[in-house]
């Protein structure tokens, strides 16, 4: 099963969301990397993502905006113009509540722009809604 894809810095926060996917019944395992070159690992299938079988391709890519080293905005423009994966579901997860962080994700591609919830009841809904649009009513295009 595909998993989806957590690029948050923060550990408390990334195992939150991981914790909120289980509470709300995502049936899709979440796995977690910590940066940017880790997504685009991970993505590539490159290092230490390279066994295809044990780090199956995303599903979803839930991407923190201000991550280290290559920021997630960078990470989202790879996705959408060098990656060979350009139509990858990409929700930007962000504590910026700030309109012109909102506005540059989706300039460069973002399907989504998403404020961490304040509270853990919230991350369920959270985790709820995007199971219930994303992985349910949602249709990804099939590969070629």
């Amino acid at each position: 099963m595909s998993p989806i894809l957590l690029a948050d810095d923060d550990r408390d926060e990334a195992y939150l969301v991981v914790r909120a996917f289980k509470d709300a019944g995502v049936a899709r395992p979440v796995v977690v990397v910590p940066d940017g070159e880790a997504v685009l690992r991970y993505l590539q299938g490159a290092g230490e993502y390279a066994d295809r079988v044990a780090h199956p391709p995303p599903c979803l890519l839930l991407l923190d905006q201000k991550l280290p080293g290559r920021s997630g905005l960078e990470v989202l423009e790879w996705v959408r113009n060098g990656s060979g994966i350009p139509t990858l579901p990409v929700l930007v997860l962000s504590a910026s509540t700030y309109a012109c962080d909102v506005q540059a994700a989706y300039l460069v591609g973002a399907n989504g722009y998403l404020v961490k919830p304040a509270t853990f009841e919230e991350t369920i809904e959270m985790a709820k809604a995007i199971n219930a649009y994303w992985l349910g009513f949602n249709r990804a295009p099939t590969a070629r």
